[in-house]
């Protein structure tokens, strides 16, 4: 391929900013509705998932782990130095490298795997607005798109994923669909990530037991409902998660009732309505 050719088929990027679509809705608070979508489709790729097991503290303190990534992550869309904090977060993951089970190498830098992680918070990104907040248009979607090539270029990773990186709306689906169809698996990481929904929640140790004895079961049955109906339909057949006719029809009423919700939810203040991070960037750029 010679070097113009290279450059004329290099990803188109949107900027990132108060008037972005990412900014709007990658802090809102009704992302987390979608219950961990993005972390247990991370860990249902193989080389991922190895990273994790081999690594990561995710078994013994799981709450702690997820409280330690999610900030700098947001930091990266919402930060005064958001490049910095890109190359922060990469930096992290320097180390995460090993032996799979089959005798090849992983590295969490390998931009294949680098991508998905970023793709799937991306996805989550678009799959929880459309549910729970408004439909986005396809130019919408195309615009979130190229907002998500400049955020993934803040990492500092090659862009060289085996593929175009994705810029469009239909180059990320037909990405997206063939990660699912060919790549992911039911791994044990990603079961063990939604063993909780499905098992119930173990107490925790500042809990009394009788508080514990009463939280727990509607605790239980929110979580699962949530994990559950949150994954896509490809994620639960590769899990063995059960979820019935049922259970859907009462998961989309669910969604149209927040989505009715959306116009007394856009007139709150913004630190109500979204993660601390992205409150504070829309404050300190006078929004």
């Amino acid at each position: 391929m010679t070097a113009a050719t290279t450059h004329a088929s290099a990803p188109t990027e949107a900027p990132l900013g108060p008037d972005s679509l990412t900014w709007e809705f990658f802090g809102d608070l009704r992302m987390l509705l979608l219950g961990p979508r993005a972390a247990v489709l991370q860990n249902m790729l193989p080389t991922l998932a190895q990273g994790v097991e081999d690594h990561s503290v995710w078994f013994r303190d799981t709450m702690g782990r997820l409280g330690r990534s999610v900030p700098p992550i947001q930091r990266t869309v919402y930060g005064r130095s958001p490049d910095d904090t890109g190359r922060e977060v990469r930096d992290f993951h320097r180390d995460i490298k090993g032996k799979l089970p089959d005798g090849g190498h992983y590295s969490a830098l390998n931009p294949a795997t680098y991508y998905w992680a970023h793709a799937t918070f991306v996805e989550h990104m678009l799959t929880a607005t459309e549910t729970f907040i408004r439909p986005l248009s396809t130019a919408e979607k195309d615009r979130a798109i190229a907002e998500s090539v400049t955020w993934y270029r803040r990492y500092g990773v090659s862009e060289q994923i085996g593929r175009p990186l994705p810029s469009t709306w239909a180059e990320f689906t037909d990405y997206w669909d063939t990660m699912m169809a060919d790549e992911v698996v039911g791994h044990r990481i990603a079961r063990y990530g939604v063993g909780y929904a499905t098992k119930g929640w173990p107490r925790p140790a500042q809990v009394p037991r009788p508080v514990w004895w009463v939280v727990r079961r509607p605790l239980d049955k929110v979580s699962s409902f949530l994990t559950i109906g949150g994954m896509p339909e490809r994620g639960r057949e590769l899990l063995d998660l059960p979820w019935s006719a049922r259970q859907q029809a009462s998961y989309d009423r669910f969604a149209r009732v927040v989505r009715a919700l959306h116009p007394v939810v856009r007139r709150l203040p913004r630190r109500l309505s979204m993660a601390p991070i992205a409150a504070r960037a829309f404050a300190r750029e006078g929004r």
